[in-house]
């Protein structure tokens, strides 16, 4: 685990090259096919050295839940065992870790004809609206949900409709944990300016390498939007905003790295508050050394 730009791609790979791996990607970008310069993919070569799971799994009109993510994962971990191999799970992707680790609540699927619903509230109401009826039916999510997180409103209130259940009862039920031993690692330069400046520095390289081109082809297809989880993946919705109109070339290069700063805050903020975790520093070149001696 880690922040974005903390070097966790490199030290998989360097890891495969040391004790035969079965990579699985943990990471809710890289699940998209055609988004391959923005979400810092793994390169042809460095998959052809180190081949990754759950990459180009989806299309960017699509949406992918943390179940099925669980599901996925479950059935790679076995097929690694089963060929004698070392699972190894990385990302960023906090969620899907916890998801993991911790099992899901039984909460229905999404109901079309009830979200349309719901946002015919919004159109009407705001998310004022939706935070309001959501207060009435369960406060206890209503005080958890920011009044602005439209996607979390909807789901809690969509939850509520289909089972008459207050969606902060019903996540308190998780699956029986995995019958495996863990171990947990995460990796982060020790100085915080450290990973600022790399953030910065991909974030450059990354328009030198076409993503602006890369955008450009996943607006021209005509059916993507920006309320699509994929096209809120950060960078995205910053790069696709300048080819609107919206900003200029330079704005939408502060943007975008101001978005992918924050994005490691939040990745760290999980990772402070996890437990059973070994930190590795990224400056270390003894990670491998260090990584082999815990899974012996």
């Amino acid at each position: 685990m880690g922040p974005t730009a903390s070097g966790k791609t490199a030290l998989a790979i360097a890891l495969n090259d040391r004790r035969p791996c079965e990579i699985i990607s943990v990471d809710s970008a890289m699940i998209y096919r055609g988004m391959d310069i923005g979400t810092a993919k793994p390169t042809l070569e460095e998959l052809r050295r180190a081949p990754h799971h759950l990459l180009d799994i989806c299309d960017p009109l699509e949406t992918y839940s943390v179940a099925q993510f669980r599901t996925d994962a479950i059935q790679h971990i076995e097929q690694a065992h089963a060929q004698g191999k070392l699972p190894v799970l990385v990302g960023g992707t906090m969620m899907y870790f916890k998801a993991l680790l911790d099992g899901l609540s039984p909460l229905p699927s999404a109901n079309p004809a009830i979200r349309a619903e719901l946002e015919s509230i919004i159109l009407l109401q705001g998310l004022a609206g939706l935070h309001a009826e959501l207060k009435q039916v369960d406060p206890i999510a209503a005080e958890k949900i920011h009044p602005h997180d439209k996607q979390r409103l909807i789901r809690a209130l969509e939850v509520f409709r289909i089972t008459k259940e207050p969606w902060s009862e019903l996540i308190k039920v998780k699956d029986l944990c995995l019958p495996y031993r863990f171990k947990q690692f995460a990796i982060t330069p020790l100085d915080r300016a450290v990973l600022h400046q790399r953030i910065e520095v991909r974030f450059l390289e990354m328009l030198q390498q076409g993503f602006v081109d890369e955008v450009a082809a996943l607006m021209q297809r005509g059916d993507l939007h920006l309320d699509l989880p994929s096209m809120r993946c950060v960078g995205y919705r910053q790069c696709w905003q300048y080819l609107m109109g919206e900003y200029t070339e330079a704005e939408m290069q502060l943007k975008g790295i101001a978005a992918t700063r924050q994005l490691a805050k939040r990745q760290l903020t999980w990772l402070r508050s996890w437990p059973h975790l070994t930190w590795l520093q990224s400056e270390k070149i003894n990670n491998i050394d260090i990584l082999l001696n815990e899974i012996i």
